[in-house]
């Protein structure tokens, strides 16, 4: 990705304000000259656009632009919402390294959650612009596919600048191995500075929603059904939806990336969930990053503008984790004194220190083979992403060859030792989103260190294969107290998942999976029910000493929200059935999965699991010998009741289930079933068959 700079703070040319106008990007008398300097800087100022296409349902649209060189992003404006004429004037300073490619602009709808809408493209040729000269230019968006649209213009100023060459190696913004080659050039093998720094993030803003006070009433009933969404840069988060209230308390905790040294603006809209048709916009905050002190939390209670009420936030910077990438004949594992380093930070001894570090992951990506043809000239352009929970990192691009080598080092930093490693495989596209070529999901602990293994890629749901393999050599060191610790809170969400959609095979799966479930409990019954029989009279005697003590009855009352009697359309009607049968397709997954985890930590799925669960029972039967059970509830209880008055702002959770969210369930053990690589198949196979 290339690099952009505000122009207030990195860029101090002087405008010269005798400007020429072009209304197109197409014809100029610009001379470029023949002595090529190597390198220039492009100082774009994304003004406004005018009349752009309606995408949403109600007749307006969430427009942000993009700006693309030799296909590959180098600028993202901010989102206007709802707004057809949308004012920007938003300033980037873009380094390129010749004229050849040109500038292409395009334009987006922001969906949360679903994929953006496109509202239109049009490109700039480089070389019509007059060197030192400022140029306003208006841009007439277009759609390929249906050219005779109108979808509204774009209007930019910009300066195009020559650089001298000794800038080149150090601001080189698009990266060799990043570009399309052609035949004229060769492939960067090494990373350069510029890939790492891009990627690499400088510090985690930890963000904690609180509550909301006062919010607008969206709906007839004068309440809300409000959620949060928030956006840090291409990092988006959504919050849980809090039913029919204006004064909703979350207390959800995520964090984000800090890319840029100086901070960054968070920017905060709430929204009213209806069932049918489109959410209501409820207000919007922001937090500029730039203004809070590191290493410090900070509460902060936002107003929201072009709306009623505020939020409640608990915001902290913290320095950088442990992440890098780097070449292969790098690796912080084969250096004795870092190795013994690591080994150190998270030895037994060191317990205490650092709970949210809780172990090092290295993944050496060496080559792919056999991978599926994306292009039409039989080959494809193939780069993998490698994310652990929301850690994500990614290779260079290999272009045209479908046995691609890599040789990348990457580290993270493992916050749960149960979290789950994913490499995918893309095919890189110059006008459109990347294309999938495959995928592998590795739970750490599973692992086995220093093991170079092929892996077969899987398809997106990981259900079964697809074609190809990569070859991956990991290395997991971790403190076994740590992770047992952190076992016992709340999971991290991943915030970049889509959001559930209605699937008749899924809703069906989940249903044969909730049967299984409740086919076992009605076992269980029947053998209870032998009990009574005196099918076998020692069982029965055993149960009838016990019956007494553990016998209740519980009545169950089922509570029905009463519905607003409006009268909805067809389509609405529709759309409400649809969430309807989500939620239910939802409930059986969650309730199926609870069931088979429970099963699945008896049968040592996971060993690490069933052994902490033993060591826990272990503890509390030692604790029972010389505590009455009465002070441990005693306690519990005190600790309970007081943890609002200690820490007002703590998330609240269960052990247990928490616990419970680590084992896998049956569809997981799916996913992460490492299937045996045909090497019939194998490229390095067929060439030892050929020369013998």
């Amino acid at each position: 990705m290339l690099d952009t700079c505000k122009l207030k703070s990195a860029c101090n040319l002087p405008f010269v304000y005798n400007k020429k106008k072009i209304n197109t990007a197409g014809t100029s008398n610009a001379d470029v000259p023949l002595a090529d300097p190597g390198m220039y800087q492009l100082d774009i100022t994304l003004r406004r656009g005018q009349s752009l296409a309606a995408r949403d349902r109600g007749g307006t649209s969430d427009p942000y632009v993009k700006f693309k060189i030799g296909g590959k992003e180098v600028f993202r404006s901010k989102i206007i919402h709802k707004n057809l004429n949308p004012v920007w004037e938003e300033k980037a300073c873009i380094l390129v390294e010749h004229l050849r490619e040109p500038l292409y602009i395009k334009v987006f709808d922001y969906d949360f959650g679903l994929q953006d809408d496109f509202m239109g493209s049009a490109f700039l040729d480089l070389t019509q612009l007059e060197l030192n000269r400022p140029t306003d230019v208006t841009l007439t968006l277009k759609d390929p596919h249906f050219p005779d649209h109108y979808l509204g213009i774009i209007l930019l100023s910009i300066i195009l600048t020559p650089k001298e060459g000794e800038h080149r190696d150090v601001t080189m913004l698009m990266r060799k191995s990043w570009k399309r080659s052609s035949k004229f050039q060769t492939q960067s093998l090494r990373l350069s500075d510029v890939h790492r720094k891009s990627q690499l993030w400088r510090g985690i803003v930890s963000i904690t929603l609180i509550e909301g006070r006062d919010l607008k009433a969206m709906d007839s009933n004068g309440l809300s059904d409000p959620y949060v969404k928030f956006r840090l840069g291409h990092q988006k988060y959504k919050s849980k939806i809090m039913p029919k209230t204006l004064n909703p308390q979350w207390r959800e905790q995520f964090d984000f990336h800090l890319y840029e040294e100086k901070g960054g603006i968070i920017d905060i809209t709430a929204w009213d969930k209806d069932a049918g048709k489109r959410d209501d916009f409820i207000g919007r905050c922001q937090v500029d990053l730039s203004a809070l002190s590191r290493e410090q939390t900070h509460k902060l209670e936002l107003q929201l503008e072009e709306g009623e009420g505020h939020l409640v936030l608990l915001v902290t910077l913290t320095a950088s984790a442990t992440v890098s990438i780097s070449d292969l004949s790098i690796s912080s594992l084969e250096d004795q004194k870092e190795r013994e380093e690591i080994l150190r930070r998270y030895s037994p001894l060191r317990i205490f220190h650092n709970l949210k570090d809780v172990g090092f992951l290295q993944v050496k990506v060496i080559r792919a083979e056999g991978l599926m043809v994306a292009d039409v000239t039989g080959k494809s352009d193939p780069f993998c992403v490698v994310e652990l929970n929301n850690d994500r990192l990614l290779t260079h691009t290999v272009y045209k060859n479908l046995n691609p080598e890599w040789n990348k080092i990457f580290t993270f930093n493992i916050k749960d030792i149960h979290s789950v490693l994913e490499v995918t495989v893309y095919d890189e596209d110059r006008d459109r989103s990347a294309d999938f070529l495959g995928k592998v999901a590795i739970p750490l602990l599973s692992i086995q260190n220093g093991e170079q293994k092929a892996y077969v890629l899987k398809n997106k749901q990981l259900t079964g294969p697809t074609k190809g393999v990569i070859y991956l050599e990991i290395d997991v060191i971790f403190n076994a107290v740590k992770a047992s610790l952190r076992t016992l809170i709340p999971k991290e969400q991943k915030y970049i998942e889509e959001e559930n959609r209605l699937s008749k095979q899924l809703l069906l799966r989940n249903f044969i999976r909730m049967k299984r479930c409740v086919m076992v409990l009605v076992n269980a019954a029947y053998y209870v029910n032998s009990c009574f029989d005196w099918d076998s009279p020692p069982r029965s005697l055993a149960a009838f000493v016990v019956v007494e003590d553990m016998l209740e009855d519980e009545e169950e009352e089922d509570d029905k929200d009463d519905k607003d009697s409006e009268k909805k359309g067809f389509i609405n009607k529709i759309y409400a059935i649809q969430e309807v049968c989500i939620s239910v397709q939802n409930i059986l997954d969650e309730v199926a999965s609870f069931g088979e985890r429970i099963k699945n930590t008896f049968n040592w799925t996971v060993p690490f699991l069933s052994w902490l669960a033993i060591v826990a029972l272990c503890v509390f039967t030692v604790i029972l010998y010389f505590i009455p059970l009465r002070y441990i509830v005693l306690v519990w209880g005190i600790n309970k009741f007081t943890k609002k008055l200690r820490s007002p702002y703590a998330i609240d959770n269960n052990e247990l289930l928490d616990f419970l969210s680590r084992v896998p369930s049956d569809v997981q053990l799916v996913q992460y079933q490492e299937l045996k690589p045909d090497t019939s198949h194998s490229p390095c196979k067929r060439k030892k068959n050929n020369l013998g």
